[in-house]
């Protein structure tokens, strides 16, 4: 099978690219390869290599910078997601899309699935629903998979290349105490896992909506205090007071998605958040004593 993995060189897309690899012909595209804010080199890339599967995890998803430029982000999040939907249905090939918790204003205080309503808080929100819409109406061959609070071993460009694990571990070595917000729930999500949920999506015909994070929430405050424990890392760790570290831009207080419609089809290749976490850090330690051996 053909695959092409859009943002190929992002801190998910590389995860992809990798997992899809093991049993298809991969090609990882990236921003410099491929335009999806203009249609006709999406095209003429797409019409060359014909895929039978398309990853669209190409996104502008830096939310401050988003709310800057608005017309930028609904170019690349909206108007690139359309393109892509265009193209792909032409050929007739399914399209994987990658949306976000974002979509969502945090007001339920309950995990959202994927019969709730949207209602995004900030532009990187709604240029990213606009993208869901698109895809959802062009090609019906789609799989429209929203993430939330995602890390992974390759470097994130939006944030400095640094992951939350990362930051905070950095953070640690660098100072004697550490406050974190306790009033923002969330699911962290490795995205090899995300990944490997992708690829058993791919080899299904049950095209939809679907949310795709770990099991399980936690606040900002005790995912760090997992990764400390787990590491052994000797910090203080003290909760944020309300309002001490205001957001630039509004962000919804709780985006913690129940994985319902990848249950109901028996397809859900998660585990709990913790798990993951640890599984992640096996990977990173392993990593760390390959690189000194």
């Amino acid at each position: 099978m053909n695959v092409v993995v859009l943002g190929g060189n992002g801190q998910l897309g590389r995860d992809i690219a990798t997992a899809f690899s093991a049993q298809n012909n991969v090609t990882s595209l990236t921003h410099d390869q491929i335009e999806v804010a203009s249609i006709e080199p999406v095209r003429a890339v797409l019409e060359g290599i014909r895929p039978n599967v398309v990853i669209n995890s190409a996104a502008f998803h830096h939310v401050e910078k988003c709310e800057a430029d608005p017309v930028l982000a609904f170019t690349v999040n909206g108007l690139g997601a359309r393109n892509v939907a265009q193209v792909t249905e032409a050929l007739g090939a399914t399209l994987i899309h990658v949306s976000t918790d974002y979509v969502f204003d945090g007001l339920k205080a309950s995990p959202y699935t994927e019969d709730d309503n949207a209602n995004p808080l900030n532009v990187y929100g709604n240029s990213k629903l606009s993208g869901e819409h698109f895809v959802r109406s062009i090609n019906p061959r789609h799989f429209v998979v929203r993430v939330s609070a995602i890390y992974g071993e390759n470097p994130c460009r939006a944030k400095g290349g640094l992951n939350f694990v990362e930051l905070m571990l950095k953070l640690a070595h660098e100072r004697p105490e550490l406050r974190v917000v306790d009033d923002e729930f969330v699911t962290p999500t490795p995205t090899v896992q995300i990944a490997q949920q992708l690829v058993e999506l791919s080899r299904s015909s049950h095209y939809g909506l679907y949310h795709a994070t770990a099991e399980g929430s936690c606040s900002w405050y005790e995912f760090a205090a997992a990764i400390f424990e787990l590491t052994g890392t000797k910090v203080r760790l003290e909760r944020a007071r309300p309002g001490e570290f205001p957001a630039k831009v509004p962000r919804p207080k709780y985006s913690v998605l129940e994985n319902a419609a990848l249950k109901s089809k028996a397809l859900n290749v998660f585990s709990d958040w913790k798990s993951e976490l640890k599984n992640y850090l096996a990977r990173r330690e392993a990593q760390a004593r390959l690189v000194s051996a």
